[in-house]
């Protein structure tokens, strides 16, 4: 260990000296991966050199600067980096150069949520070095291509890719280009839940990497082993494996290395429920993060701290550092992570019994997943447009050349007229047979552009992943919806009323990020069409938002509330979801409510009904889940009021002034109050 130690400080003394240019820019980029605020004084110290050099060494500076700068949060040096090195590749027509600013702009858009443009950039770099012999690029670039095929949940195709890249680094390599692709491999494995393949993967990594005589590769691979045994439940070898990691980063000074050891040692005490060396590490990379002034780092740390503060009980402080680090992930526009953070929350405050301020952090949770699922809805329907306008811009292209084609050909009619009368006739024949073409190609032409526009129409209603009704059109609906003034009976003379049901997939993050996305998406749409399967057609079935789905009865016996509940519950919960082999099943929370909600005799508007059926929902969810929590009625408004029941819906039941049912799949409990 100390000579490794002592072959990195030979690095640096190596890149600090006045060796050839290119020697030197490969011992910084080894420094750059693990240790980058040692590596931007040394870039920044040989920059007019490199600049004043070659192609291959201007672009090899610029794509290292633009990895420091990124590696230490000062992304808009480092994207101006990466713009510059691409300019350069284009301008020079260097594909390594293009190669190697594209990659490394792909990582800076995959930090900002931008997947699918951090994959496309990947790809291109992935053709632009293939074409080369720069084995370093090659590499790096086949492996995050592999990755970005696991992103979208294609591992069978990222599995190939990463296997070609590592044959390529066998062949053509050193020991350190088969580390990486080794240590990137057994995360793959990871990801694919073949946990034997991966740790055999990491054993032969190892024996590569003592070779390589390069600690930070070590410290990675121990990080990559605790990683796979938390996912098998070794615990113990989890936390031994990251120990040895962190003792590494400190030897060789790489401090943001350090703060990420800290916080997985953190979160693995948690896992183990030993809450007190869990505070006691999270406080280490609080301190750590606050050092480096990486607000990403610090917010996951006082969330580990608030986890360990709730579950020993200190509610005020657990909360208060909760908060904390929330607040960063909201200062950070990290939107997507902080809605996982918040749906973390309230479990944790769940645990900790304290139930109003986990159905709060629900409801906080659930804000900002509506507003993510909006998001992602207008940018589907802003493509769809676009996609129309370019087929429509395309179709007046074509007519135009159509309408110079039949200018051209009156020109030459008329030059035709006047040399050659005899053959008037047959040119005024050839130009109809030209016009009725025309005529025809523009009539269908006009009868696509109406299909289109139907389409497009078609769109706006319905929710493009699973087919049924978005959020907009029932609102649209429920503005113009007119209630009769008098119910009629059914059959049995019951009391006919509409209904409302606000449905939650339980558990649906776990899904996500233990199957992938494209699994969370099978079961949406499954459940979609198991809805269709247990209401009725004349029963109005939405999408509201991300995992949550509405229904709106128009007409059903009032005493009939509680069964449909129970069917639902019942019936998503029976429904088995196929996804790449694996067999997944869902349960649901459920609010519900007749409709229209009159308390003391004045109907509630339908947007007040929904946040009612929506408070319901999170009491179901509180409470245990898979369950469906539904309010019927209201009394006592000689002491209570609409306003304070809508406060707080769990303390106005407790307290008689609202009458509720609770069901589950297999039984039914009846309260008139709390």
């Amino acid at each position: 260990m100390l000579l490794a130690t002592l072959l990195l400080a030979s690095s640096v003394a190596g890149a600090q000296g006045h060796g050839p240019l290119q020697t030197r820019l490969a011992e910084i980029r080894e420094i750059n991966r693990f240790v980058p605020e040692r590596a931007l004084p040394m870039l920044l110290k040989i920059e007019q050199e490199a600049r004043a050099g070659s192609v291959e060494d201007k672009g090899e500076m610029l794509a290292q600067l633009c990895g420091a700068y990124h590696a230490l949060s000062q992304i808009d040096k480092a994207l101006a980096a990466c713009d510059e090195l691409i300019a350069l590749g284009r301008g020079s027509g260097n594909n390594a150069a293009l190669a190697k600013g594209l990659v490394r702009k792909s990582y800076i858009m995959y930090a900002q949520n931008e997947l699918a443009l951090s994959h496309n950039l990947t790809w291109e770099a992935e053709r632009l070095a293939n074409t080369t012999n720069d084995i370093e690029l090659r590499v790096r670039v086949g492996v995050n291509a592999a990755q970005a095929f696991s992103e979208d949940g294609n591992f069978p195709r990222a599995l190939e890719k990463m296997q070609a890249t590592l044959a390529y680094a066998r062949e053509h390599g050193g020991a350190i280009h088969q580390a990486i692709v080794l240590n990137a491999l057994a995360n793959l494995y990871s990801h694919m839940r073949e946990y034997d393949k991966g740790f055999e993967t990491l054993a032969e990594a190892f024996e590569v990497a003592k070779k390589a005589d390069s600690p930070g590769r070590m410290a990675q691979l121990k990080s990559t082993e605790y990683r796979l045994a938390v996912n098998v439940g070794q615990m113990g070898r989890a936390l031994a494996a990251q120990m040895a990691a962190l003792e590494l980063q400190r030897k060789i000074g790489a401090h943001s290395l350090v703060t990420y050891s800290l916080i997985n040692l953190a979160d693995g005490y948690l896992k183990m429920r030993d809450y007190r060396k869990a505070s006691a590490y999270a406080q280490q990379a609080i301190a750590a993060a606050q050092a480096l002034n990486d607000n990403a780092a610090l917010a996951t740390a006082r969330i580990n701290l608030g986890q360990a503060y709730l579950a020993t009980g200190r509610l005020a402080e657990g909360k208060a550092s909760f908060e904390a680090g929330l607040a960063e992930y909201e200062r950070n526009g990290d939107k997507p992570e902080l809605q996982g953070v918040l749906l973390e929350y309230g479990e944790a405050l769940e645990r900790a019994g304290d139930y109003a301020a986990a159905i709060k952090a629900y409801h906080r949770e659930r804000t900002l997943s509506n507003e993510l699922f909006e998001k992602r809805r207008q940018k589907a329907m802003l493509e769809l447009q676009e996609k129309y306008d370019a087929d429509k811009k395309q179709r007046q292209i074509e007519l135009l050349e159509r309408e110079n084609q039949v200018k051209s050909a009156e020109i030459d009619n008329r030059r035709l007229q006047q040399r050659i009368w005899a053959l008037l006739i047959v040119v005024f024949a050839l130009v109809s047979v030209i016009v009725g073409l025309l005529y025809r190609k523009v009539r269908h032409a006009n009868a696509q552009l109406h299909e289109k526009n139907q389409e497009l129409k078609q769109q706006s209603v319905r929710d493009p992943l699973t087919g049924l009704y978005n959020r907009r059109h029932f609102q649209d609906f429920m503005r113009t919806h007119q209630l009769l003034d008098k119910r009629g009976a059914g059959t049995s003379g019951e009391e006919m009323v509409s209904a409302l049901f606000l449905m939650d997939v339980d558990h649906f993050k776990h899904i996500n990020d233990t199957y992938g996305h494209a699994a969370g998406d099978a079961v949406l749409i499954r459940i979609a069409a198991s809805l269709r399967e247990i209401l009725r057609e004349t029963d109005m079935i939405v999408r509201w938002g991300g995992e949550e789905f509405l229904a709106f009865l128009p007409a059903i016996p009032r005493s009939g509330l509680d069964e449909v509940a129970r069917r639902l519950l019942s019936g998503i919960a029976e429904t088995h979801i196929v996804h790449q082999d694996i067999t997944l099943t869902a349960n649901v929370s459920i609010g519900f409510a007749p409709y229209p909600l009159a308390p003391a005799g004045q109907p509630l508007p339908w947007e007040r009904a929904v946040n009612l059926v929506d408070m319901a929902l999170y009491m179901a969810k509180g409470h245990g889940r898979n369950r469906a929590y539904g309010v019927r009625g209201f009394a006592g408004f000689d002491q209570t009021s609409m306003e304070e029941i809508e406060q707080n819906l769990e303390q106005a039941w407790r307290a008689g002034f609202v009458d509720m049912s609770i069901v589950t799949a297999g039984w039914q409990e009846l309260k008139a109050a709390g």
